[in-house]
């Protein structure tokens, strides 16, 4: 029998969707922030950074279009994911493959550690300026295309998208695709 992974989109609050690996749309650093990276590593707790700290040391960087991974300390899952997007700066600087790199990566992260849900946020579309109608055809299309690409490793991919703009965008790029 042949599994077809699914792809939902869900608004809500990522903090407290139950999957194996939660993405959280992280900076460079790897510290905390506003929008969702401050969100996840606030419900997950010291954990998180203590593990991220422990993995690649108090230096720690991730570039953008990367991503590493941690514990997930309080939250729902069994690791977190972090992977930086690009800040928008009017397309010309290579954000779109930044962008889909992002959500590649993060997507073999999940199935090297044998995660078979992932719950991603709209990576880069809070305070790094995304356009959402760019950033959710992105998102959508890489995913889909990844999935495509190896079936069977992971089953489920939520977006959970915390604000109505945000959902819409992602609806109307689902609609698009089909």
């Amino acid at each position: 029998m042949t599994r077809h992974p699914s792809i939902r989109l869900v608004r809500g609050d990522i903090t407290r969707v139950a999957a194996d690996a939660i993405v959280n749309a992280a900076n460079p650093s790897l510290t905390g922030g506003a929008g969702v990276n401050g969100a996840i590593l606030r419900a997950g707790g010291p954990e998180i950074v203590a593990d991220l700290e422990a993995r690649y040391g108090q230096a720690r960087r991730c570039d953008p279009g990367q991503a590493v991974l941690s514990a997930a300390g309080a939250l729902p899952a069994r690791i977190v994911i972090h992977a930086v997007g690009p800040i928008w700066r009017g397309g010309d600087h290579g954000e779109d493959a930044l962008l889909a790199s992002a959500y590649r990566v993060s997507l073999g992260v999940a199935a090297v550690e044998g995660c078979r849900s992932i719950a991603f946020p709209a990576i880069s579309c809070g305070v790094y300026g995304y356009p959402l109608a760019a950033a959710a055809r992105i998102a959508l299309t890489t995913v889909r295309a990844w999935l495509e690409d190896g079936p069977g490793r992971i089953d489920l991919v939520t977006f959970v998208l915390f604000s109505e703009p945000v959902m819409r965008a992602f609806e109307r790029a689902a609609d698009r695709e089909d």
